[in-house]
């Protein structure tokens, strides 16, 4: 019987941020324009090397985008990337509202 290898953890939008450091990264750079890996590194405590690789994942998967200034690499984030992930997980929206409505009706003593 032939083995069925494994996919990638990075082959695409949704296994790149199943990484929390890569989330980590991408709610840093929501926050602002664009950001050289330096500020990263500082913001988050991370080494530089794991930032840089986290990026490098984010950058192959489309979530990121790069441009060069000077000798300064800047990161932002690709909002067209992240579409995806956000229509997907509003999906779950009316679940959750649901759910919530549940709580609020009991905690008020009607359920």
């Amino acid at each position: 019987m032939a083995s069925v290898g494994r996919a990638a953890t990075t082959s695409d939008a949704f296994n790149a941020v199943a990484e929390p450091r890569r989330r980590e990264i991408l709610n840093f750079l929501a926050l602002d324009a664009e950001r050289p890996v330096g500020e990263i590194v500082e913001a988050l405590g991370m080494g530089q090397p794991s930032v840089s690789k986290h990026l490098r994942v984010l950058l192959e998967v489309g979530l990121v985008s790069s441009r060069r200034e000077g000798r300064k690499v800047l990161y932002r984030v690709n909002p067209q990337a992240i579409r995806p992930l956000w229509e997907w997980t509003a999906t779950f929206e009316k679940y959750w509202r649901h759910q919530l409505v549940k709580l609020k009706e009991r905690a008020e003593g009607g359920g």
